[in-house]
């Protein structure tokens, strides 16, 4: 089977949180460096950071940079499967750099899925649907179409509720984001 590639979104400026939420820390890391070790943990190869607010340089991924971060999320994620079009990618995991509590093993199991059948996997936490997000390469072009603005997969995930799987991740981390720099300790 074709690799897996892993998708961090992580081009925004953090205005509410004070600064790019790619460069805060947590427990001495940076949240993009913890989000790209999750994903190569799990198997994803390569591993797309998207940049845009700020430069980024991140040990283990490619850079592919979003000049128009300013718009949402949406241009972030047609950035990212903008880049793996040629790559021998066979779907990519989405990523979002402000959710540092996933572990591996959720993405792991979203591969696996994947592996069985899956053309788009959704981790979910107690019933709800949350962060990574697996996309069959079949689907990317339909995806980007639908991602406007601060809409990522989201419209696509919802519009196509019949092909994605539901995957179970209770214990394998949390799905909580960081919207304040507080939240890196309250939460931790």
């Amino acid at each position: 089977m074709s690799p897996v590639a892993g998708i961090v979104l992580a081009a925004g400026a953090g205005r509410r949180f004070g600064g790019p939420k790619a460069l805060a820390l947590l427990d001495g890391e940076r949240l993009v460096d913890r989000a790209v070790a999750t994903l190569a943990a799990a198997g994803c190869a390569p591993v797309v950071v998207v940049s845009g607010a700020t430069p980024l340089v991140v040990p283990g991924a490619v850079i592919a940079h979003n000049p128009v971060w300013e718009t949402g999320m949406g241009s972030s994620l047609r950035a990212a499967l903008r880049h793996l079009a040629d790559s021998p990618a066979s779907a990519a995991v989405v990523l979002l750099v402000d959710t540092p509590w996933v572990e591996a093993a959720a993405v792991a199991r979203l591969l696996h899925a994947h592996t069985a059948g899956a053309v788009a996997a959704q981790a979910v936490y107690d019933g709800t649907p949350g962060h990574p997000v697996l996309l069959d390469r079949s689907v990317w072009d339909d995806v980007a179409g639908l991602a406007v603005g601060e809409q990522g997969a989201r419209a696509w995930l919802r519009a196509h509720a019949d092909l994605v799987r539901a995957v179970g991740c209770d214990g394998l981390g949390s799905p909580r984001d960081v919207d304040r720099p507080a939240d890196l300790t309250d939460l931790a």
